[in-house]
């Protein structure tokens, strides 16, 4: 995956993706984020909670210019439960062999109301269509990926059904990378037209999408007979002895 960054598709899709998130992740508040995997983006730069950390999967060859705070698995995070206000997850879930499992555990650690932001490839666009078939032209001996061997791709409808599992809301999703699956920075910039035509008549065909949700956490109020306490009488009882008849004229009133 690091290697794969360093191509032109790769450099041409870490600058549409950090673009993104330092959009998505600007307006966040809170006071402790993380950021799993790809150390190459720094998701939480435009973020401005006071604690944000780099979690990754494996050691990182070095030299590297951002060191990793966490070394765990996304699906075992060392937080106690509802402790983190924002998880970021670029290509998490699809580096990791149970991605569902991780959800799951990026429920568990986020606050109520906390957020999510998380960016897979798309495998319903031109770049997911090449790299099937360079997987068939693998099994048959020849030919090579386009897009990492990192695991695999995850549909926009497949993910926000997890999340509706999970209880997340969706709060808005972008699309991005329509330019042809090239290799060379050459071609790549002769598309660049392709990048409004396809914002523009095919939104949910590009190559990478972008997801931010929130966990929301239903409540529960009690309704019912049963439920509502006895009401108190508004006033004391007044004796008989004390009352005295309206008709009856006092001396102090003649």
């Amino acid at each position: 995956m690091r290697a794969w960054f360093e191509t032109p598709p790769g450099r041409y899709l870490l600058a549409w993706e950090r673009d993104q998130f330092d959009r998505a992740v600007a307006d966040i508040f809170g006071y402790h984020a993380l950021q799993l995997g790809v150390p190459e983006l720094d998701t939480l730069a435009a973020n401005r909670m006071p604690h944000r950390w780099l979690g990754v999967s494996e050691p990182l060859p070095l030299p590297c210019a951002r060191q990793p705070a966490l070394l765990a698995d996304y699906a075992a995070l060392p937080f106690e439960s509802a402790s983190l206000d924002l998880v970021v997850l670029p290509h998490a879930l699809e580096l990791h062999a149970d991605p569902h499992a991780t959800l799951r555990e990026v429920e568990r650690v986020l606050v109520p109301e906390g957020k999510v932001v998380i960016s897979c490839f798309n495998p319903a666009s031109l770049w997911g269509l090449r790299q099937r078939r360079a997987h068939l032209y693998r099994r048959l001996g020849f030919g090579s990926l386009y897009l990492p061997d990192a695991g695999e791709f995850i549909g926009y409808r497949r993910l926000r059904d997890w999340l509706r599992l999970l209880n997340f809301e969706v709060e808005h999703s972008h699309f991005g990378c329509w330019r042809p699956a090239f290799t060379t920075d050459h071609w790549l910039q002769r598309t660049e037209w392709m990048d409004d035509a396809g914002a523009r008549w095919w939104p949910i065909l590009g190559a990478v999408y972008l997801v931010v949700a929130t966990k929301r956490v239903r409540g529960m109020r009690l309704v019912g007979k049963l439920w509502k306490p006895a009401k108190l009488p508004a006033t004391a009882p007044v004796p008989l002895a004390n009352r005295q008849p309206q008709h009856e004229l006092s001396e102090e009133t003649i």
